[in-house]
């Protein structure tokens, strides 16, 4: 017998002496990722602790379990090449967000779990080309707002789970193209409102639930009371009635099916814009505040007047910090809208509008931004001499003086006149000091005859008449010189006239006694 026919008859031997496989265990296929269980349509890589989808996945495969690891990132190339795969489960993993378009390649899904992520947000195409998806799961996830048409592509999808996130708000338009939605599960979520838009699309709704909500119960939650009472219940079984309302204050723990049409009240909003003019220059930055009040808070926007109301471009109100520019998309802040312009240009004079709108009603208040040209002038350089005449390296400067004194804001005006104001101020009291000094130094001056006398006590060393006559004390007294043609004391009566006092004979204010004189030699 030839070595070959041996070898394959051994083999043969081999393979009928392994044991059968076991009922109810698929048999395990070729090309299974490593760490990974494969059958014959199903892959497992569960818990193995995967940063990404493993390569290798047999392409016939149906159902992928690929939940509890650390996948982060979901890439399209990754599920390329499972065009068979009917069942995906992506729970309990790290991802953040959804590229669009990461499901294009499975047109023949049926069933998505992406329950335990991270998601904070949906695109408008990531669920696009998934046009046979059934159940959606993309509860426990972060989600905080839903926006328009973001479930566009899921024309057969029956049901989706959405509890347990942090969803604050439904756009109009969020639940578009859900014609065939049977279950919508929105329980233990931040909802406060839902408007009558929001559900319309779901003509086959069979199972709603909107409990453990913080409801805000005023007039825009009229219709859905009214709404559940006409018909509705038959969507919302026993537990899933109790529609609890957490505010307004006084309607707190009611419930919604308790509470009459006449209690659920709005307060239109009111817009206060302060100033309502300003003047900036170019290249600085402006910030004016909006506030707004009414229940429940209104939703602040800022527009220019040129564009056209439904458009809405805008300078984005701020949020928190954040900064944009004039342009952006339209913004909401609740409360209160920052309108914030970087690097004013003469394109952004003009009229703005300040718009609050709540259940209640809408509010406008206009604002009118003016745009000073002067600094852009004074910036420009004058017109260069001649090369032989500009000595080298010296750069033109701004004309002197072209800054009017009128062009600058008025608190720099009234600071200016002020300042003035007050130098001039100080210059007359000045004067009037000086003035003041003066005439009592001329007050203080007595007769030549009727100065006290003072000794040199020649510690200034020697000096003449002319200068003795000159010098003062350190009292600030004059000095005088005896002038012996004339005598120093006058002849006193041995008695006083009857008709004067004694008082008045007398000299007031000598300091030596009578009839002693006393010279000054140099």
């Amino acid at each position: 017998m030839a070595p070959g026919a041996l070898a394959l008859l051994l083999l043969l031997d081999l393979l009928l002496l392994l044991p059968p496989p076991l009922p109810g265990l698929p048999p395990r296929v070729t090309g299974c990722p490593a760490a990974c269980r494969c059958y014959s349509a199903t892959v497992e890589c569960g818990a193995l602790r995967l940063r990404v989808v493993p390569p290798g996945i047999p392409p016939g495969t149906q159902t992928l379990f690929l939940q509890d690891n650390s996948i982060a990132r979901l890439e399209p190339s990754a599920l390329a090449p499972l065009a068979a795969l009917r069942h995906l489960y992506l729970h309990n993993n790290s991802l953040r967000a959804l590229e669009s378009g990461a499901f294009r390649a499975q047109p023949r899904l049926l069933e998505l779990a992406l329950t335990g992520n991270r998601l904070r947000g949906l695109r408008g195409g990531a669920f696009m080309g998934l046009v046979q998806l059934r159940v959606l799961y993309l509860a426990g996830n972060q989600l905080a707002r839903l926006l328009d048409f973001t479930f566009l592509h899921l024309p057969r999808l029956q049901e989706l789970h959405l509890q347990e996130n942090s969803i604050e708000l439904l756009e109009d338009q969020a639940l578009a193209g859900l014609s065939s939605l049977a279950l919508l599960d929105l329980s233990r979520n931040h909802l406060g409102t839902i408007s009558q838009e929001t559900l319309q699309p779901l003509a086959s709704l069979q199972v709603l639930r909107l409990t453990e909500n913080p409801w805000r119960c005023d007039c825009a939650l009229h219709w859905l009371g009214a709404w559940i009472k006409e018909g509705g219940q038959r969507l919302l079984s026993a537990r899933d009635k109790k529609i609890t309302c957490a505010e307004p204050p006084r309607l707190a723990l009611r419930s919604l099916l308790d509470v009459s049409g006449s209690s659920l009240i709005c307060i239109p909003p009111s817009v206060h814009v302060e100033p309502l003019e300003l003047t900036a220059n170019l290249g600085e930055d402006l910030r004016v505040a909006c506030q707004a009040s009414g229940y429940p808070q209104p939703l602040v926007t800022w527009r220019k007047v040129s564009q056209p109301r439904e458009v809405r471009p805008q300078a984005q109100a701020q949020l928190k910090g954040g900064a944009a520019g004039l342009g952006g998309p339209a913004a909401r802040d609740t409360g209160s809208g920052m309108l914030f312009l970087t690097n004013i240009t003469l394109a952004h004079a003009g009229k703005y509008e300040c718009e609050a709108a709540n259940a209640g009603g809408a509010a406008r208040v206009p604002f009118r931004l003016l745009v000073n040209a002067s600094r852009q002038q004074s910036q420009q350089p004058p017109a260069p001499p001649a090369p032989a005449a500009r000595p080298a390296g010296r750069e033109p400067q701004p004309e002197a003086g072209s800054m009017a004194f009128r062009a600058l804001g008025l608190a720099t005006q009234t600071a200016i006149a002020a300042a003035i104001a007050l130098l001039a101020l100080t210059a007359l009291l000045l004067a009037a000091m000086i003035c003041r000094r003066r005439r009592r130094r001329k007050k203080a001056r007595a007769p030549p005859g009727e100065g006290a006398l003072f000794v040199n006590d020649y510690s200034d060393g020697p000096c003449t008449f002319a200068q003795l006559e000159e010098l003062r004390d350190e009292r600030g007294h004059e000095m005088f010189v005896i002038d012996r043609s004339k005598p120093l004391f006058a002849d006193v009566p041995a008695e006083a006239p009857a008709d004067r006092s004694p008082a008045e004979g007398a000299r007031p204010g000598l300091r030596l006694p009578p009839r002693v004189a006393y010279e000054i030699h140099c």
